[in-house]
This record gives structure tokens, sequence and C-alpha cells, in this order.
């Protein structure tokens, strides 16, 4: 999804691309994302470059946080961990997304629980 226009707003962004769960072995907190997903990561830190974040939260699901470290790069922030975005976590993160100048990102669940639809993996929306 395109960011269209400049200025203070929230976006919430769908983690990108961390392979198939059933692949991997171990706790699903700690998959990352595949070589398809790092490259979403890069794409979606161009995108949201423009727009003016002040704060970015993310998910504590190493794909989530992965998502959002080229943006923090590009922003000089840092990427803060909330459980209220963790998979599972129901429509919990709404007042984050509430809130001006914010990236969250999280996962397709909470999403859906949020927005009443889904969005692609590495696609966000802005709030």
């Amino acid at each position: 999804m395109e960011a269209a226009a400049k200025g203070a707003l929230s976006v919430l962004v769908r983690h990108a691309s961390a392979g198939d769960r059933r692949g991997w072995e171990g706790d699903d907190r700690l998959r990352p994302l595949d070589d398809r997903g790092r490259r979403q990561a890069a794409e979606l830190a161009e995108k949201l470059r423009p727009l003016e974040i002040r704060r970015i939260v993310s998910s504590p699901y190493v794909r989530c946080v992965q998502t959002m470290e080229p943006l923090a790069a590009v922003l000089g922030l840092e990427v803060e961990r909330d459980d209220r975005l963790a998979e599972g976590a129901g429509s919990a993160a709404a007042e984050l997304v509430g809130e001006e100048g914010v990236a969250a990102c999280t996962h397709g669940d909470v999403i859906h629980d949020l927005l009443g639809h889904g969005l692609k993996k590495g696609e966000f929306v802005r709030l």
C-alpha cells in the first residue's frame, strides 16, 4: 500500500514474509524474516520514510521487529516491543495505533481484529 501524503498519522504494518510457519522448527516467536521479507522491510522503510513517524512499536516476535528495523535505522529511532501487538492480542493494540506519529507492526489476526479485514505481508495502512 503506498503512502500518499506527509503528515502526523498512525501507520499499521503487517510483518513482512517469514516463510512457512509449518516449516519452522522451534518457538514461532523466534521465526525470522526470509529473503523476500528482508527486501519487503527495506522497501517499507523507503515508503514510510517521508511520513512524520516519531515512534516505532512492534510485536515482540522476531519477524515483526525485523520488519521495522530498517525504518528505525533510517529515522534514528528504536523499535519498542509491545505485547499488545503480539499474535493473539486481539484489539489490545487499538490505543497504540490511535496515537499520532506511530508506526506499529503486528500480525494478520490482530490487523483483522482492528480493521475488520487483513493486509498482505509487508503491507501497511495509514490511519
